[in-house]
């Protein structure tokens, strides 16, 4: 045999060879991308599928949950409810189907009932911690009809930020990263330089097809820091307005309230206020995935351009003005007085309680009728109880208590 020929079949055999192993090579890849397809099928498959819990009778199910839902009725024991609802999908689907709003129930349960209004009889006592090192609030839900001893249930928190033309206060329900960057901001209140108008901006929607605020508000979608999935804009749902008071010569402070998201026919018999279903994708998100490291530190477990209103244009198809209720002088005492029904013991300039504003061009007066929807009063250094009722929300009426924080130049 010639060296050609040997060397032609050397060729031949090494070219086999690399075709085999090509083919082999091949056919491994074949079998990992569908390998891989099966598993991507199963990663986006529904829950109800993947969790043996599901498997579940519905009747049984919602027989269970219900039975659940009925015997916890206040937290921490509330709990319970919550993690029935971070089972899988068809257990969050039934939890959400039987757990009221709180206007019906009188509960908070899911992050949601944040954003929805509170019940119409008695209301849901609350109260805010300062911290005045930190400038920073958090609002609790008391355990007990007793005033707070200890930190209740968390809610929301809010962080205060000096600028040159005014103060805001960003509100987030984390009580560690309070950033208007983050996942879990919700929205956020604005004054002016005196102290003495405030704007409230929610991050969602109030209602469907609300515009957001244009303007300087909006500077903050376009840093690279922020997230894809924090919420899209800023609604304006709010203003108030302190009235000026140069050195107190006018008495108490007065203040008003126009919620531009609540219609003011929702104080009526039969009226309703918008309450929304759900929170935006940004805000749930950062709950499921928060849930699971630390269920006590939460709240739950996450299932057109507005104007302002001027004074005295409130009718049935405006929206809602709340007034603060005027005090009494006490001859005895020397000082203004108002009936907290023993939720405010220690005198502030701060204490309030606003009542809905039949005829906005003249004052609240006892004569009125006496349905307080929030009051808000001072109890010890730095404690304040908030209690809130139909139909403000926990975030509206945390917002409004806020603007009493803040000082007023013009006011006091």
């Amino acid at each position: 045999m010639s060296f050609k020929s040997i060397v032609r079949d050397m060729r031949n055999g090494i070219g086999s060879i690399s075709r085999r192993s090509f083919e082999v090579k091949l056919s491994h890849i074949h079998r990992t991308k569908s390998q891989s397809a099966v598993y991507e099928e199963q990663i986006h498959a529904s829950p109800v599928q993947q969790s043996c819990w599901a498997n579940l009778p519905p009747e049984l199910l919602h027989d269970v949950i219900q039975r659940l839902e009925a015997s916890e009725g206040t937290w921490p024991a509330r709990k319970h409810v919550v993690a029935c609802a971070a089972v899988c999908r068809s257990w969050r689907d039934i939890s959400k189907e039987i757990v009221q709003t709180p206007e019906k129930c009188g509960k908070l349960t899911f992050p949601i009932s944040l954003k929805q209004p509170g019940p119409r009889e008695a209301p849901i006592q609350c109260f805010i911690k300062r911290d005045r090192a930190k400038s920073t609030y958090h609002l609790y839900m008391g355990l007990s009809p007793a005033l707070p001893v200890d930190n209740g249930k968390f809610l929301l928190a809010a962080k205060k930020i000096r600028r040159t033309t005014g103060t805001e206060y960003i509100i987030s329900l984390d009580a560690e990263e309070i950033s208007r960057t983050s996942s879990t901001y919700v929205g956020k209140l604005r004054s002016n330089f005196l102290g003495t108008k405030f704007e409230i901006y929610d991050s969602q929607p109030p209602y469907s097809g609300a515009m957001p605020t244009s303007g300087r508000t909006s500077r903050r979608f376009y840093s690279k820091k922020v997230s894809p999935r924090v919420p899209s804009g800023n609604y304006n749902i709010a203003h108030i307005a302190y009235e000026l008071n140069v050195f107190g010569t006018r008495g108490p402070r007065r203040m008003q309230c126009t919620i531009h998201s609540i219609p003011a026919s929702a104080i009526e018999d039969g009226g309703s206020a918008p309450t929304p279903s759900e929170l935006t994708r940004s805000l749930e998100g950062s709950f499921s995935s928060s849930f699971s490291k630390s269920m006590e530190q939460l709240v739950e477990f996450s299932s057109s351009s507005l104007t302002e209103v001027p004074v005295g244009s409130q009718s049935k198809g405006g929206p809602l003005i709340l007034k603060n209720k005027s005090p009494r002088w006490h001859e005895q005492l020397q000082c203004w007085c108002l009936n907290f029904r023993g939720r405010v013991t220690v005198a502030s300039v701060k204490n309030f309680q606003l009542v809905a504003a039949k005829e906005p061009s003249q004052p609240v007066t006892q004569g009125d009728p006496d349905k307080v929807i929030l009051q808000f009063g001072k109890i010890g250094k730095d404690i304040f109880t908030m209690d809130y009722c139909y139909p403000l929300s926990v975030f509206q009426a945390f917002a409004i208590c806020l603007s009493s924080f803040d000082a007023k130049l013009a006011c006091e």
